[in-house]
């Protein structure tokens, strides 16, 4: 098992920045891929970034996050970090961080059925 835990969100201005992060815990020598989801009220969950994490730093990103995200790991500290700039009202929604560790044929992946541990959330509100 692997647990999940995020911190950072909050409250921000259209324009501002945040910087997200995911700390795992648990049996984490398996994780092979971490990402960042986000889900906004009335909305499915989407992918917002990934990367892999025992193998290089391999990322991929949602068309909505490139430019403006980052997504970046420290593994000695077994962290995730989603970096958000010039932050938009539409960036509101609760931001899951994800772990991976089934092998895949393909690099990586938005799909969220690949990934198999999930963290409880963290809120982030943009303000216009």
């Amino acid at each position: 098992q692997v647990q999940l835990v995020e911190s950072g969100g909050g409250l921000a201005q259209a324009g501002d920045s945040l910087r997200l992060s995911c700390t795992a815990s648990g049996r984490t020598f398996g994780i092979l891929r971490m990402g960042w989801f986000r889900q906004a009220p009335g909305k499915e969950r989407e992918f917002v970034a990934a990367i892999t994490w025992n193998f290089g730093s391999n990322t991929y990103y949602a068309d909505s996050a490139k430019g403006r995200f980052t997504i970046s790991k420290d593994n000695a500290k077994n962290t995730v970090y989603l970096e958000m700039n010039n932050l938009k009202p539409e960036d509101t929604a609760v931001y899951y961080c994800a772990a991976g560790i089934t092998r895949l044929s393909g690099g990586l992946t938005g799909n969220w059925f690949d990934y198999n541990f999930w963290g409880q959330g963290t809120q982030v509100t943009v303000s216009s």
